[in-house]
């Protein structure tokens, strides 16, 4: 069966009552709303908004988590005429004062006509807004009480979204993404996973975040699903609570990052897992991140005596230039891991992140703009029907990623291999030893594998005080963290000076996805600002 071309708000129009989101509520409970009772309120979100005077292509700030109220803010922002952008609540942010930082420089950036955020939000939003000259934000619940849905949606703006890059190598852009590119992209990965509306999805992804708000909730919606809905909380107090209900509900389709998975085996003992079974599961999205090929293996063989098939498991890759998939792992072909021409062995293998998507082309290139043979580094280049329009403004970024000329320049250093796409890391981030290149985040897997916590170490590379350097960026690290990494390091770097960096809990700068900020480290460093202790360890 072929899996039709959707717009945004079909379903708004065909929404079904047998159908709907279920979120997630205390203990195991789940709060059910068929998508009949959402499209009606997306319409009254849309007639509510319009009251409170957004017009055309006009920005709506959604401050919202993952609700009944997310989701009709957002559709219903498209169905009144404007461009919803989707900006993390307080709740995603250990600090205060980190969370202002940044949700300012977001709400600064969009200058959106109407701000909607939850009830507990309010007070923090408003001192935002207050401060950059901008409406006051709204409460959902009170913005759509007693208004009636609009008959129709509005006409549709030029753009269907804003979005923010994930800031990983300086301030996060913000991106116009049209409507024709919008309904590309989900109509690619739509059709890349054979998604139907009797495969339920589950997600307990932020919807702050690309990964979380367009590869699960719009596709959700979009396909007609039934959707299981968590909050990242939920799923980090009880990935086992996810498993079960993937397991009961014979769940077809997931996402996360590589993160996620290592999450559960931490958390999931085999034992745990008597009874539950993952035969209808049909593709696992891994993406956001790089991807560990011990945890892939190790995550089959904990779900794999419960049905699991490893197929499943599908990596990929993309971002918010390109709305958000490039490329995905078909499905049934099984992923495989690969290193590039030349290499010795020193970065780890690299799990394949698949192939281009429908619409989509992929390169790789020198610095000439050359493509490369196959095995090659390179820059990877995108093409395709699911760009972005434009950044919104011209401030230059850090990370090197440019958008023009309907092409994306990704920054991304990667190879080709029979067709599919291996990605190594950023171009920034890495540094030339004995003739190739050393990549961050191949250190970092390393470290990982070695039992140094995701998300508690970054690996630093460039030239400080005009040496080729490596810095080892460890949070609040247990005793014997740094004795593990040294070898590592040495091994891959040569006669490159190398820096250790104890920072305490919160002292690792990341995205608010979790990425680490390397860059923004890397300068904090060089400026002398890096907090901690930075010193230089005896000889290995």
């Amino acid at each position: 069966m072929s899996i039709p071309d959707r717009a945004l708000l079909d379903w708004v129009e065909e929404a079904p009552t047998d159908r709907g989101l279920h979120f997630a509520g205390p203990g195991d409970s789940w709060e059910y709303h068929s998508y009949a009772e959402l499209a009606e309120l997306v319409l009254r979100t849309a007639e509510a908004l319009r009251g409170a005077g957004v017009r055309d292509g006009e920005v709506v700030a959604i401050v919202q988590r993952s609700s009944p109220g997310f989701v009709a803010t957002f559709f219903g922002a498209i169905a009144a005429g404007g461009t919803p952008c989707s900006i993390p609540p307080p709740f995603a942010f250990q600090r205060g004062a980190e969370y202002e930082a940044h949700a300012g420089h977001l709400l600064a950036t969009a200058r959106p006509a109407v701000v909607v955020c939850d009830q507990e939000a309010q007070q923090t939003v408003a001192a935002l807004t207050e401060g950059l000259g901008l409406p006051g934000p709204l409460v959902f619940d009170a913005l759509v009480e007693g208004v009636r849905p609009a008959p129709r949606p509005y006409p549709a703006a030029e753009s269907a979204l804003l979005q923010f890059t994930s800031g990983s190598s300086g301030a996060s852009r913000g991106v116009l993404v049209s409507h024709a590119a919008l309904r590309a992209n989900v109509t690619a990965m739509r059709r890349w996973l054979g998604w139907r509306p009797e495969y339920p999805g589950i997600t307990w992804l932020p919807v702050h975040h690309d990964m979380g708000l367009l590869g699960c909730m719009v596709n959700i919606v979009t396909t007609g699903c039934d959707g299981w809905m968590m909050q990242p909380e939920d799923f980090i107090r009880s990935p086992l609570r996810y498993l079960r209900c993937i397991s009961d509900n014979k769940v077809g389709l997931a996402a996360m990052p590589n993160f996620g998975l290592a999450y559960i085996l931490r958390r999931v003992r085999p034992a745990d897992l008597e009874g539950l079974r993952f035969d209808a599961v049909r593709s696992v999205i891994l993406g956001a991140e790089r991807i560990d090929e011990q945890v892939l293996t190790r995550f089959e063989a904990l779900l794999g005596p419960h049905g699991f098939d490893r197929r499943a498991l599908l990596p990929a890759y993309g971002g918010a230039e390109a709305t958000l998939a490039v490329t995905g792992l078909p499905l049934d072909e099984g992923w495989t891991s690969a290193v590039p021409e030349g290499d010795t062995g020193d970065a780890g293998r690299v799990v394949g992140c698949g192939r281009p998507l429908e619409g989509v082309s992929v390169s790789v290139q020198d610095d000439e703009g050359r493509p490369v043979p196959d095995g090659v580094v390179g820059e990877v280049v995108v093409r395709g029907a699911s760009l972005a329009t434009r950044y919104i403004d011209d401030s230059a970024s850090l990370s090197g990623t440019e958008l023009a000329g309907g092409e994306l320049r990704t920054g991304d250093a990667g190879f080709l291999d029979d067709g599919q796409l291996y990605v190594l890391g950023r171009l920034g981030d890495g540094l030339k030893v004995r003739g190739r290149m050393v990549f961050a985040e191949s250190l970092e897997a390393r470290l990982h594998e070695l039992g140094i916590l995701q998300r508690r170490v970054a690996v630093l590379l460039g030239h400080h005080q005009g040496l080729p350097t490596g810095v080892v960026v460890l949070e609040k690290p247990d005793a014997d963290w740094v004795e593990r990494a040294l070898p590592v390091l040495t091994e891959a770097l040569g006669d490159a000076e190398l820096l250790v960096a104890r920072v305490p809990r919160g002292g690792l700068a990341v995205t608010s996805s979790g990425k680490p900020r390397r860059r923004v480290m890397w300068k904090a460093l060089t400026e002398g600002r890096l907090t901690g202790e930075v010193h230089r360890p005896a000889p290995v």
